[in-house]
């Protein structure tokens, strides 16, 4: 058993057990009015439901309720309306475990809450009756788990996540066109009527990203978790605090002139940056922090609040 801190590194059998807390929220088109993925215009990926497969002559022993009467008025003669059982809709997980995502500063790292967040997709898809992969990445490699149907696949790429994760150090050198190799991957993965999720915290985002992830949209369809920690996004109240990388210390003042609403407005424009790159082909954001508990954000984010009793 391993005496590391799961909000640091990961812990294998905690994403596994997340499968209980995979419910009270969906992926699918059909969302609750007040969710994030409610209303999205001309989505890519269609419901579960059937297929229209061809229009034909009346047959003995046909469903009555199959006939379409417009055409049979039309050509005098009876026609029904055939259809198949729509096909799996296949979801791929995104998952960014590079250096950037090496970070916390109350409760757990953000590579820890994007690993939380793939696991509870993963297995929310997989209770959907979908089928489910991954491409885990981070500085240097890109692994991937083609999707399928069933639970060992889902534990095969948690098993992943969880591996590159453990594997996290200050040391690991950032390498800027990590994300954008990720999105190549996803793109000769993602043929046609494709859920991609993205989860990660979008750092180096460029227009080699935006146009890899243009491509993919225009055949399927594409959700974002954006990983962030609070302190990226506001510094404490106090009149100084010392940070550190692990070997070197530096003293930062955030009363001193205006540096607390420089670093704020600084984090601010480019998270608008990136939302608007994404929302411009209808990819919505579900920003998730480090704090509080990722399957509540999810549901509080696109899920339907249950009824209290």
């Amino acid at each position: 058993m391993s005496s590391r801190n799961p909000n640091v590194f990961v812990d294998l059998k905690s994403l596994i057990r997340l499968r209980s807390q995979a419910r009270g929220f969906s992926f699918l088109p059909k969302q609750p009015v007040k969710s994030l993925l409610a209303g999205r215009h001309g989505s890519k990926v269609r419901g579960r439901g059937l297929d229209f497969e061809e229009l034909r002559h009346y047959r003995i022993g046909d469903d009555i309720r199959t006939i379409d009467w417009k055409v049979t008025n039309r050509t005098g003669r009876p026609h029904v309306r055939v259809y198949n059982e729509e096909r799996e809709r296949p979801a791929l997980l995104l998952v960014d475990q590079r250096t950037s995502m090496f970070f916390g500063s109350k409760v757990k790292m953000k590579s820890v809450a994007a690993a939380e967040l793939a696991a509870l997709a993963a297995w929310r898809v997989l209770d959907s009756t979908d089928s489910v992969g991954g491409i885990v990445f981070n500085d240097s490699e890109v692994s991937l788990a083609r999707p399928e149907r069933s639970q060992r696949n889902v534990m095969r790429l948690l098993g992943e996540i969880a591996e590159f994760n453990h594997r996290l150090s200050l040391e690991s050198p950032s390498v800027g066109t990590a994300l954008a190799a990720a999105f190549a991957k996803a793109e000769q993965v993602c043929s046609h009527d494709f859920l991609l999720i993205v989860i990660s915290d979008f750092s180096g985002w460029n227009t080699e990203c935006l146009k890899r992830l243009k491509r993919i949209a225009r055949h399927n369809d594409i959700i974002a978790g954006l990983v962030y920690d609070p302190l990226e996004r506001e510094l404490p109240q106090s009149s100084s605090f010392v940070i550190s990388e692990g070997h070197q210390q530096i003293e930062v003042s955030p009363s001193k002139g205006d540096l607390a609403q420089r670093f704020a407005e600084s984090f601010q424009n480019s998270v608008d940056e990136i939302r608007a790159d994404l929302l411009k082909h209808g990819v919505p954001v579900i920003p998730i922090q480090t704090v509080d508990p990722v399957g509540d954000q999810v549901r509080q984010a696109i899920g339907r609040l249950e009824k209290t009793k």
